[in-house]
């Protein structure tokens, strides 16, 4: 076994990972930054194609408190405001820093280009381009990160599980996907940024990678997750025709730059018909305009292959290359040419809103363990507002890598006796479970993926009923029960994909099963979570949903939703 020891460890390297890393060297301490994928190019970050919402003022006038109001009025009144506060009031400084940094944000003269997105009542997101914004911030953060000499990069590492001690973090083990070595590290403070888990879902935009593993290891910790029934769609995913080499999620700033129409197969305007107000704008939230296009599905108005049209043939093809230039040739190449024919677009698993439960200063309920990200629960409530996802991972990621790094003169002892032992104990445990089992040969850890992925998309989807949520529950706890137990991964660790697999699953399935008890705890209709059999919105649910592992078995409890007392309706001037 490989033993290391620092004062901060890091556990995944999108955006979040890499400015926590950033902020806590800059502290002094001592970091490593690991990735089960190669630093800076695994994950959302690196495949985020669309805007980043920061009140910088730099088009129209804007303040944080609008941008804060149009938060928590997304959210559904399930916005942990504390942390909706520092998301809002922190971004434009990480913009202008980012800047600093060299990002190449869209500007005139100086000045960063904005545009209007849904749910914003100002131009208030700016991009580098709009299918390149996620690998330039990337970029970015890699050149910082490599600045610090006090970082230590690891790629191609699975964090397996945490060592608590006392209440305290102290250390992880993990395998080297390569070598098969496994690896313990002692650490004096922890940051989970290993980012969301819609990879849960049949019908996805993440990568591989995005399968609940920080939500996963919380759990294992101590920690609490909340509000995990809070899964948002994007509504307007690709559907068809193919398109070959270019993101599903793509269409968002071709709308709300060029106002696309949004279609049924009656060439109908729809979303005015759901309590939505879209028009030229767009600017209705993707909550309901998911809402609104299965409906449509289901009332036999969709596109021939299961969606909405989604139509540019409005405009003529100068203002499409003027628009978007290089990104039209590329359409062309696919064989889609926007003045000739629409495209179906349809809703697709793309974030998620709940994740693990922290304080203002990013840390869980077990000293010494903070989150960052996308899997930080309680900022975005029950629905994200379009462009905070990566000013999330920059804001919560400086404030969890300042935090964690505060404790790199604190004494924690974590040896490697303690990484075989907690080794040992942990692997005893999984083989234990099918040792009484009979092995089957034929089922592996990727067909129950796919089966997960299946009740997660068809049950646990953009429409819910109590009936398929309970029958959800049962189906993941049977297959963690009885199916997860019979399999076995090839003997062997080196390069040994039957294990990564595996791994993975453990993870996948406890989360999976935290998003369908919550779902099945929520008895109304609330941004992201909609019941077909109870379509209102119920106000004794205005409340967070905490989740906790106990004895190997999940329970949920309600709190009050944290509030601050601030005036939204403030106008300020500050200078740039």
């Amino acid at each position: 076994m490989d033993f290391m020891t620092t004062d901060v460890l890091i556990v995944g390297a999108g955006a979040a990972g890499m400015y926590a890393s950033i902020s806590a060297a800059k502290s002094g301490a001592k970091v490593i930054l690991i990735d089960k994928s190669l630093i800076s190019r695994g994950g959302a970050t690196v495949m985020a194609q669309m805007t980043v919402a920061a009140a910088i003022g730099h088009q129209e006038a804007d303040h944080w408190t609008h941008h804060l109001a149009d938060t928590i009025n997304s959210g559904r009144g399930l916005c942990n405001e504390n942390l909706s506060y520092l998301l809002c009031k922190d971004a434009p400084e990480k913009i202008l820093e980012m800047r600093d940094w060299k990002t190449d944000w869209a500007n005139d003269d100086g000045q960063i280009r904005q545009v209007m997105a849904p749910g914003h009542n100002v131009k208030r997101c700016c991009y580098v381009d709009f299918l390149n914004t996620g690998p330039a911030v990337a970029r970015t953060l890699r050149g910082e990160v490599a600045r610090q000499s006090n970082i230590n990069r690891v790629s191609g590492v699975t964090i397996i599980d945490l060592k608590v001690r006392d209440g305290k973090a102290v250390g992880a083990i993990g395998l080297n996907n390569e070598t098969g070595e496994f690896v313990a590290i002692g650490a004096k403070a922890i940051v989970l940024a290993a980012g969301g888990l819609t990879q849960l879902f049949q019908r996805n935009s993440a990568s591989k990678n995005m399968g609940g593993d920080s939500h996963a290891l919380a759990l294992r910790a101590g920690a609490n997750l909340m509000d995990m029934e809070f899964v948002q769609f994007f509504p307007i995913g690709h559907l068809a025709p193919r398109l070959v080499g270019m993101d599903p999620i793509m269409w968002d700033p071709f709308r709300y730059k060029l106002g696309g129409h949004l279609l049924n197969n009656k060439g109908e305007h729809f979303i005015e018909s759901y309590g939505g107000a879209d028009g030229e704008a767009y600017t209705v939230g993707r909550d309901l305009a998911s809402y609104a296009i299965i409906k449509e599905c289901e009332a036999g108005r969709g596109s021939p292959n299961g969606g909405a049209w989604l139509s540019f043939q409005h405009l003529a093809r100068n203002e499409l290359e003027t628009a978007f230039g290089p990104i039209i040739q590329k359409l062309f190449e696919n064989n889609i040419d926007l003045t000739k024919q629409a495209i179906e677009v349809a809703p697709i698993a793309h974030y998620h809103m709940g994740g693990i439960e922290v304080d203002s200063t990013m840390e869980t309920k077990i000293s010494g363990l903070f989150a960052a990200g996308e899997c930080v629960g309680g900022a975005n409530g029950a629905n994200r507002l379009s462009g905070n996802a990566i000013p999330e991972a920059f804001v919560f990621g400086d404030i969890a890598g300042q935090s964690a790094g505060s404790h790199k003169d604190v004494k924690r002892n974590f040896t490697p006796i303690d990484g075989e032992k907690m080794l040992s104990t942990t692997f005893d445990q999984l083989y234990k479970q099918s040792s009484n089992k009979t092995v089957s040969s034929e089922m592996t850890s990727r067909k129950l993926l796919s089966k997960l992925q299946n009740i997660m998309w068809t049950q646990v989807g953009v429409l819910r009923n109590k009936e398929d949520l309970h029958d959800a529950l049962l189906n993941i706890q049977e297959i963690q029960n009885d199916m997860f137990p019979k399999i076995q991964p090839s003997p062997g660790t080196t390069f040994n994909p039957s294990l990564m697999d595996w791994l993975d699953l453990r993870n996948s399935l406890l989360s999976a099963e935290a998003i369908c008890l919550a779902a099945n705890g929520r008895e109304e209709s609330r941004g992201a979570h909609q019941m077909e059999d109870i379509p209102t919105t119920i106000d004794s649910f205005m409340k967070n949903q905490i989740v906790s592992l106990s004895s190997g078995q999940l329970t949920t409890i309600w709190k009050p939703v944290q509030r601050i007392k601030l005036n939204l309706g403030e106008r300020c001037q500050i200078k740039f």
